[in-house]
């Protein structure tokens, strides 16, 4: 049976809508933590810094077994268990907020709410994508991709002021039980949906590290472009502020605006002109875009680099992804989209600590050349990877 454009996207955001969902929960409490931990506990910005991380490192540690899970199980049972995760953050960020008055029981709980948040972002993840996939098959893989990254990043720039009005007109307790509800509501519309039958599909057994390795190529031109992003989004009000510029926040919001322009408008060009191609074209525009930030000599000449990253970045997860799950069988799909994501996390988790240290060592400006540089390199391995490809289709 055919099925039609319309119903395809209608498919495809019926199932990214569960990402929306619990990206939200997570993007409720992201402007407001760091301030709860550092003004209203009391404790300095490394263990701000510490307390949040964990939530990184518990979706690190769970893209494999959730990958398993999709596999082995069906993404259904994932994504359930992802919402289970979300609403039990938002009872035990109420808790936290409760005992605020008693700042060690009160980060000490913190420390377990991140965890739960980070289990059920690692649960959710590439879930939805592998879930509409093996509805709709390979053919709209790039689509199912691009359609998720815009629900993550968009459920993300909605929940950070959302949460941050909630903190400021109501309370940090309406912030936390809005959470929990979202997480229940993501659970019962889980629920309703049809599963995915895995059994019957006898397929050869290959370990999570074998699937690591067979996308890493792919996953290491992602970390590399990564890094351009998390320079963007950690150090550019930094950089404004080195500058005595203002408003280094419009540098996020026009990184954002066009990355999801992008992906929006260019949806297609994936399946036309093949993973690799696009991946090299994109991460050149991004090049590109952080080399104008990198010369910038006023703050409109920064806002014109950030939507030229933006634009380019945008398209760099799907592109690459496309061309990771071929690696592997489809029965191992949702290990490879797994593996796969791990890069992007690792990259935005080093992107902090690795970029303080250029600044550190080099000063501020030397935040954006060593990005360039980064990108430029993710660029020639794409360009490496196509070259090989075109070899072995050479007769």
């Amino acid at each position: 049976m055919t099925v039609s454009p319309r119903e395809v996207n209608q498919k495809i955001l019926g199932y990214v809508s569960l990402t929306f969902l619990g990206y939200l929960t997570i993007g409720l409490s992201l402007a407001t933590l760091p301030i709860f931990i550092h003004q209203t506990l009391g404790f300095n910005t490394i263990i701000a810094g510490l307390v949040i991380s964990v939530q990184y490192i518990a979706t690190f540690l769970l893209r494999g077994y959730a990958g398993k899970i999709v596999d082995t199980k069906g993404p259904k049972i994932s994504v359930l268990r992802s919402m289970l995760f979300f609403a039990l953050s938002g009872l035990l960020l109420l808790l936290v907020f409760l005992f605020r008055s008693q700042p060690l029981l009160s980060l000490g709980l913190l420390l377990i709410t991140r965890l739960f948040t980070g289990i059920g972002e690692g649960l959710v993840g590439a879930s939805p994508i592998n879930w509409a996939l093996m509805e709709l098959g390979d053919e709209h893989a790039a689509k199912a991709i691009s359609f998720n990254g815009i629900a993550s990043y968009g459920a993300l720039a909605i929940g950070a002021p959302l949460g941050v009005l909630l903190v400021d007109h109501i309370n940090y307790e309406a912030l936390a039980l809005l959470t929990s509800a979202i997480g229940l509501l993501g659970y019962f519309y889980c629920r309703a949906k049809t599963p995915y039958q895995v059994a019957g599909k006898k397929a050869e057994k290959v370990s999570f590290r074998r699937v690591l390795l067979l996308v890493a190529p792919f996953g290491i031109c992602l970390a590399l472009g990564g890094l351009g992003f998390g320079s963007i989004s950690t150090f550019m009000t930094l950089y404004y502020e080195h500058f005595n510029w203002e408003n280094g926040a419009a540098c996020l919001t026009l990184f954002g605006v066009f990355f999801i322009l992008t992906r929006l408008i260019f949806n297609k060009v994936i399946d036309q002109y093949g993973g690799l191609k696009v991946a090299l074209v994109s991460l050149f525009v991004e090049t590109v875009g952080l080399t104008v930030i990198a010369v910038a000599i006023d703050p409109l000449w920064t806002l014109l680099g950030a939507a030229l990253t933006g634009f380019g970045f945008s398209l760099v997860f799907p592109a690459l992804g496309v061309e990771a799950i071929k690696r592997v069988d489809q029965s191992q799909q949702g290990s490879a989209l797994a593996a796969y994501g791990l890069f992007i996390d690792i990259s935005l988790g080093i992107t902090g600590p690795l970029i303080g240290f250029v600044a550190n060592n080099r000063g501020m400006t030397a935040i954006y050349p060593f990005s360039t540089m980064m990108v430029c390199i993710g660029f020639a391995v794409v360009g490496n990877l196509l070259y090989q490809k075109k070899r072995e289709l050479t007769p």
